[in-house]
This record gives structure tokens, sequence and C-alpha cells, in this order.
């Protein structure tokens, strides 16, 4: 496995930090804009005309299905459920099932050049060892590997002491690959997770399904505030953040998007809209 240095050999990194902000003032600055966004400026490093990109996103109240989401046997009574817990529901374009964000769940967006002939997992491998270099001061438990009763499980789940409090995901644009994490900084993890596990039980009823779709067990999840017992904020997960992309690089710029980039998610932002349809005719 290539470590976090083989992959990320790059003297300058794009900073972008959205995790309180508008992006543009015709849009909505939702879950589903921010996917556009990685989208847009994934297409922008792929053609080298931006930096390699480490962005922050924070949404409130949100489940973000995945693509087998929507095909359990009762999608519309699953969404109201979650609509009627007061959150928005959209589908992601890259992989993985439901998840919740909050304002206390921080996403990063690892956003990389060159990465036709480099494996997915070496790129998991790369988001996992940036999160261990975060927090190298608090722990050195860190483990990736895939937490049975967790909502969204796969291979790269991260946990402590077996509970888990990120999952990560990735999506690739030509020579791009966009790898994204969310991180439970702080708050109800079992709340989260008694949410989507009623999810699946009103939206599967019990019926047979070709997917097989996770048995969550809400105390295999726990925040970092749980985990390492000492309080964990968003502005400190921030200013770590910051912090580890400055010792890995030997530059890091703030730039705001480019017309051609505005141009690109435009493009990307109908797409989302258009994969959306299947939960907006539930509104």
């Amino acid at each position: 496995m290539k470590t976090l240095d083989d992959i990320m050999q790059h003297s300058t990194f794009r900073y972008m930090d959205h995790t309180n902000c508008t992006i543009f003032q015709n849009k909505a600055y939702t879950a589903m804009t921010s996917f556009a966004i990685d989208d847009a400026i994934s297409t922008a490093v792929s053609n080298h005309m931006s930096p390699p990109t480490v962005r922050l996103w924070v949404h409130p109240k949100t489940v973000v299905l995945g693509i087998p989401d929507t095909r359990i046997p009762y999608l519309k009574d699953g969404v109201k459920l979650l609509q009627d817990q007061g959150y928005q529901v959209i589908v992601r374009n890259s992989g993985g099932l439901a998840v919740v964000l909050d304002e206390e769940i921080l996403n990063i967006s690892l956003i990389l050049p060159n990465m036709r002939d480099i494996s997915i997992y070496d790129c998991y491998e790369a988001m996992v060892t940036f999160v261990q270099h975060m927090l190298k001061d608090v722990t050195n438990e860190i483990q990736a590997y895939e937490i049975v009763g967790s909502y969204c499980p796969g291979d790269y789940d991260l946990s402590i002491a077996g509970k888990k409090f990120a999952g990560i995901s990735q999506r690739r644009i030509k020579d791009a690959a966009a790898v994204q994490i969310y991180l439970d900084v702080d708050g109800g993890s079992e709340n989260r997770a008694r949410l989507v596990r009623d999810f699946y039980d009103i939206g599967i009823q019990q019926e047979m399904t070709k997917f097989t779709y996770p048995k969550i067990k809400p105390q295999k999840m726990a925040s970092l505030t749980n985990l390492l017992g000492r309080k964990m904020t968003m502005e400190n997960m921030i200013h770590r953040t910051k912090k580890a992309l400055r010792e890995i690089s030997k530059e890091v710029v703030i730039e705001d998007f480019s017309l051609e980039e505005k141009k690109t998610f435009q493009k990307r932002m109908k797409m989302m809209e258009k994969r959306n349809e299947i939960i907006h005719k539930f509104l």
C-alpha cells in the first residue's frame, strides 16, 4: 500500500473552507450543492487548472442516500420518516449507503490529480493516513476496517476500540480522485444510527431484497468526543485539518472559484438534480 507521502507528492495545495458559507448566490448551499462543487473542482484538478485541493464542508440535518438505498421496496415511506424528523434527503453521486449529516459532522474532500493509475485502495489509505496525522497528538488507536453493525459499512470505516466515527467514499472524474470522508466530531452518534436503522426498517419491511442492507446496531457508532474522552469541536477539527495540510505541503493557497469551475458546477448541479428526481417526487 502507498503511504500519504506517496500519494500526496504535491508542493502546493488549495484549501477551501465551506463549513459555513453560501457558494453561489443563485443556489442554496445544500449537501447536493457540495457534491456538485466537488465534481467541478475535480474537473479543474484533472485538467491541471487547479492545484490539488482539500475542501471542508458541513450541512444541517441531511440524510445522504446511496444508489442502492433508492431501490428499497418502500422508499417513499422511508423518505417520509426522515423528512418527518426534520431531515433533508438527497442521493449522492459517489459510492456507499445512507449516512447522516448535521452540524457536528465534518466532511473533508481530498481531491488529487494524476490518479488514473493509482488504485482506489491507495487513495483510501491516503485519507486514512491524513486523519491519523490530524489526530496523532490525541490518539494512535485509529484503525481502518469494516465495522459490522454501522451504517454505510465498508473496508475503510475508521474506528477506535471497535466503534466507528468516520466513513470514506470516493469518486473519480477523468484523472482526478475525490476522496470524501465524514467525521463524527460530537453529538448523538447512536441517535443518528437509530434514524438510519428506522429508515431501513420502514423502507424494507422484512421483504426480500437483491441487495443486502446493513443491520444497524447503534452502539457500534460513536463520536470523537466520546471515543477520546475529551471535548472535540468543529473549530478544533478545522484547525487540525489546516495544520496537517501545512505539514505535508510547502504551500497552501486559498483561491476563489474560477469562471470555468462555475460553468462546470452548473452542469454538475443539473446532473445532481436529475439524480434526485426520485426523491423530489415525494416532496
